[in-house]
């Protein structure tokens, strides 16, 4: 792991975290790709340069998100020299971002806050309309299955996954992580009308680790699956023993947690359409 850059005191530089949620449905994923395709990194650093006069700035994010996954608690940092209060980061900011991609808030921070690896933990929520016709509205912001989900036995398989395990079985191939042992502090599945969301909080995530995990519990829940085959799935410790990999589109980063240290701000947990459900 790259140990985090420090801002350089003689430059008298300022590091600033925000709060940031967008729509990733346009979007090659978070980060900047060299090919210059859209990315939500490649937009925020345009619009926070031109709050800042043309100064350059460069992000660090709390979860590099993938191409077509949402975000409504994203975290990132930047160091600036540039003088401006965090309301202007904020307001001037949003003033120049598409209208798919919102600042939330702006904080200043000490040196040694690091938007990655500074967090103790991440929660995802991955949405899933579960109607047998089409979704004509929200068809790229949620994942849609026409076969009717058993909540109870997808809450049932999801428990084995909770706690420290290996989660090889659910990381994609390209994962680049060093260990693939995380800890899942809860996964939980909510109901609120046509919509079910599972929702995981974890220290960390693998490559596709949400997504796999709602493929596996989406195969249980129509019944294609016994309840028993999640602990089987992860007790294999292979991917192809996982079936298939859920659509990025009803993946939320919802909230990243940081040490009491840094008092950053919590909003409601999103999407927005699901605010009602319980935090």
């Amino acid at each position: 792991m790259v140990a985090p850059a420090l801002p350089d005191p003689a430059v008298n530089l300022q590091r600033i975290a925000l709060g940031v949620e967008y729509r990733g449905t346009a979007y090659s994923g978070f980060q900047r790709q060299s090919s210059g395709v859209p990315s939500v990194q490649a937009a925020l650093e345009k619009a926070l340069e031109r709050v800042a006069g043309g100064s350059p700035v460069s992000l660090r994010c709390a979860g590099r998100t993938d191409a077509r996954v949402h975000a409504s608690g994203q975290v990132v940092h930047f160091d600036t020299a540039v003088e401006r209060s965090m309301q202007a980061w904020v307001m001037g900011s949003n003033a120049n971002l598409p209208d798919d991609i919102s600042v939330t808030w702006a904080r200043p921070m000490p040196a040694h806050f690091d938007a990655r690896f500074s967090a103790v933990a991440r929660r995802y929520r991955y949405v899933i309309y579960n109607d047998p016709v089409r979704p004509a509205h929200m068809g790229r912001e949620v994942t849609w299955n026409h076969r009717p989900l058993d909540l109870l036995r997808m809450q049932e398989a999801g428990q084995c996954l909770v706690g420290t395990h290996d989660f090889s079985a659910f990381r994609a191939q390209q994962c680049q992580a060093r260990s693939p042992v995380k800890t899942l502090h809860h996964l939980r599945l909510q109901q609120q009308g046509r919509f079910m969301v599972i929702d995981v909080r974890a220290n960390a995530f693998l490559h596709h680790m949400v997504r796999n995990i709602a493929g596996v519990l989406m195969a249980i829940g129509t019944g294609e699956r016994p309840v028993a085959w999640a602990a089987e799935v992860l007790a294999s410790r292979q991917r192809k023993q996982g079936g298939v990999t859920a659509h990025p589109y009803g993946l939320y980063l919802v909230r990243v947690e940081y040490p009491p240290e840094f008092s950053l701000p919590e909003r409601f947990l999103g999407p927005h359409f699901l605010s009602a459900l319980s935090d």
